[in-house]
């Protein structure tokens, strides 16, 4: 895990990574400016339970294509949930939790996740663990409102004006980010490069 400070804020943006582009650099980016944060974690997963790890990308590779991205040196790429054998959200958030009392953290994620977040493993856990800033993705915009997840925490929902606060705030909480949006996704990365191999 990167090195942290008692009173920080720090960013958890986790994924597969497969390959990292700029619209998640662009998340990483609006998340850093509106939550005010002192660092933000580029944590590139083993692999996501919910998706075939079929077309998985080498750990190493995605890892090296995520430093190029990241030119932030407030971002800090990490692959520990491979070296600690976590497999599920919950359990990464229980451990950055436990090895890293007095440091605010605030779970980051794509409002494209949000449609589905209720099939995470543990995924209540994961939102009474720290609170949730969801950024907004070409598309998923007014899908945000009719998850579960929205509904189930809806009396947790923060204003987006008090984002810069999110952090030192008790979980369950959560607020919704607008910002400039990318319309380039994973999946769609792969298939053009299966594509142009064909």
């Amino acid at each position: 895990m990167p090195y942290v400070e008692k009173g920080m804020a720090v960013g958890l943006f986790g994924g597969s990574f497969n390959p990292p582009h700029a619209g998640h650099a662009l998340v990483a980016e609006i998340a850093l400016r509106k939550l005010r944060l002192d660092q933000l974690w580029w944590m590139v997963t083993p692999g996501n339970p919910l998706k075939s790890t079929r077309e998985l990308a080498p750990l190493a590779e995605r890892i090296r294509l995520s430093e190029k991205l990241a030119e932030d040196p407030r971002i800090k790429v990490t692959a520990f949930e491979a070296a600690e054998h976590v497999r599920y959200t919950a359990d990464t958030l229980a451990l950055v939790k436990a090895r890293n009392p007095g440091v605010h953290f605030v779970w980051i994620m794509g409002a494209d996740s949000l449609a589905s977040f209720h099939r995470w493993e543990r995924w209540r856990a994961i939102a009474m663990t720290f609170p949730i800033a969801v950024i907004d993705r070409p598309g998923a915009t007014l899908s945000f409102l009719s998850s579960v997840m929205a509904k189930t925490f809806a009396y947790a929902r923060e204003d987006e004006t008090d984002s810069e606060v999110l952090a030192s705030r008790r979980a369950p909480a959560w607020t919704f980010l607008h910002g400039p949006r990318s319309t380039l996704s994973s999946t769609a990365l792969r298939a053009q490069a299966k594509g142009t191999k064909t």
